[in-house]
């Protein structure tokens, strides 16, 4: 690989110089005053990015997965009942975690390229008159195929149910890159990750709790002493941690939402967006498909790109790191080797992605697929042409 070339997986992503800087800083006491002036202005970025005025914002130091462990072991007890779809990869690893902590899944099997199945959350969740479901697991992106699910109508299947189940919401590749409406879709735990959205490297998991998770964990009985948002809780009052903290990555994720929030949300999602419907343009000119079932379904941050029926889409991969020292993604689970996944999120510009997807035809030329040479460039170029004064009015 080239540490010269950006990466095109889906996280970790690029890491903007001034954000990498920020987290190589001198050693600091986390004990003194001084942490307090990077901790709470952190937490503070996240919530706005959340799209919350009242999320209790945990930041640990783990990735992703251990903000799953957190909404679980926070929130419920052995033997709940929790719904999910398996729609993925990710979805399906949570349910591996609930499983393992002894949590009773009942699981929506559903077909990898479709989003959540919210009407049938709503049947399941409308015939548990006795509310045994204590939660509902929704990822917002599947990183592994490329999908975006609703959120907002998940939220709108428990209401129509009239079900008091806790809502989490795995958003580690769609936070800080995506609309994300915590309170409007009354979101009870969000789980993020330091290195998407948020453009730093892996280290952080980044966890958002409502005023009814936070009054769930009171009588939650799953072991915790890690991730205890209480310990937590008490060491913030004090601007602490119950446990030395990760100094360096907290400044640098305080950086990261002051990029964000000064870029403007808004503003943020429609690059994400601008820079997903190049990606799209392209693999349509490629005379390929994406793995996401239908437009509606499309992910702005990862797209997951299915290769003729017989070919080793894995194959792509290998030869873009060991000839021309790009990184893109494997498939994964159900989809390894029929689809390969090119991220755009975090630090990425119309610009760089052109590089990757010359990259991605060179590979599957090279490979022998029927590919034309800058047929997918052109088809990037021709739309990244059309929107980029638009972005640059927006941006202004």
């Amino acid at each position: 690989m080239s540490f010269q070339n950006p990466v095109f997986i889906p996280g970790p992503t690029n890491i903007p110089e001034n954000l990498r800087k920020a987290c190589d800083m001198p050693t600091i006491d986390h004990r003194s005053p001084l942490f307090g002036q990077i901790l709470h202005p952190a937490r503070e970025g996240v919530r706005k990015v959340l799209k919350s005025d009242s999320a209790e914002v945990f930041i640990f130091p783990s990735t992703g997965t251990g903000g799953w462990e957190t909404a679980l072991t926070n929130c419920l007890s052995a033997g709940d009942k929790v719904l999910s779809a398996r729609n993925g990869m990710f979805s399906h690893r949570w349910i591996d975690m609930c499983q393992r902590h002894g949590l009773d899944v009942q699981i929506v099997e559903t077909p990898w390229g479709e989003g959540l199945p919210a009407d049938r959350f709503e049947e399941i969740l409308t015939a548990d008159t006795n509310h045994e479901i204590k939660a509902v697991l929704a990822t917002h992106n599947e990183t592994a195929t490329g999908v975006k699910s609703d959120i907002a109508a998940v939220r709108k299947a428990l209401d129509a149910a009239g079900h008091p189940a806790l809502m989490f919401v795995d958003g580690v590749s769609s936070i800080g890159s995506m609309d994300f409406r915590f309170d409007e879709w009354g979101v009870d735990v969000a789980v993020a990750g330091s290195q998407k959205g948020f453009m730093l490297m892996a280290g952080l998991a980044i966890v958002g709790f409502s005023e009814k998770a936070m009054a769930a964990t009171q009588t939650a009985t799953l072991p915790r002493t890690f991730f205890d948002v209480h310990d937590m809780k008490k060491g913030y009052a004090n601007s602490a941690y119950p446990y030395t903290p990760a100094v360096g990555m907290l400044n640098g994720l305080n950086q990261a939402c002051t990029m964000l929030l000064d870029e403007g949300l808004e503003n943020v999602f429609a690059r994400h967006h601008r820079i997903a419907e190049g990606v799209r343009a392209a693999v349509g000119a490629w005379g390929l498909e994406l793995c996401a079932a239908s437009p509606d379904l499309y992910s702005d941050t990862v797209s997951a790109i299915r290769t003729p029926e017989g070919f080793n889409a894995t194959d792509i991969v290998s030869h873009a790191a060991s000839k021309y020292g790009v990184a893109f993604g494997v498939g994964l689970g159900e989809v390894a080797g029929k689809v390969f996944r090119i991220g755009h999120l975090g630090s990425l510009t119309d610009v760089m992605t052109l590089s990757g997807l010359a990259t991605a035809e060179m590979c599957m030329a090279d490979l022998g697929l029927d590919i034309t040479l800058g047929s997918g460039v052109a088809a990037a170029q021709e739309y990244y042409r059309g929107h980029a004064v638009a972005a640059r009015k927006s941006a202004a």
